[in-house]
């Protein structure tokens, strides 16, 4: 399985980016797909999931904001931030499995990473 993921870039604070994660070599259908970031000096966390099961959840800095989405026909997950505010700044990631839910180690695959960068 490969994730590559694309969207990442440079925006003021209220602005809207949308991360996008293209799947390849696996069967998309049965993988829960999930975002994560991980801002300079700090762990990597969750940010929003969506399991193939159709159900969703979001960490709370998300909620609101951030909404996650999938095209099964596309192979592809996606993430459109709204709102967004200079915390948010961090690398962001796609992570693909077809158990995990929430926590990092429960992924298997994950993406290189696009950076994302919000400007007060």
């Amino acid at each position: 399985v490969q994730l590559v993921e694309s969207g990442g870039g440079l925006v003021q604070a209220g602005g809207s980016l949308r991360l996008s994660c293209r799947v390849s070599q696996g069967k998309f259908s049965h993988l829960n797909m999930a975002w994560f970031r991980q801002a300079p000096g700090k762990e990597r966390e969750f940010v929003a999931a969506f399991q193939w099961t159709s159900r969703t959840v979001y960490a709370d800095s998300a909620k609101g904001r951030f909404t996650i989405s999938r095209d099964d026909a596309e192979n592809t997950a996606s993430l459109q931030m709204n709102s967004l505010k200079p915390e948010d700044t961090a690398v962001y990631y796609c992570a693909a499995d077809p158990t995990g839910f929430t926590g990092r180690y429960e992924y298997e695959y994950w993406g290189q990473g696009t950076q994302v960068t919000v400007s007060a």
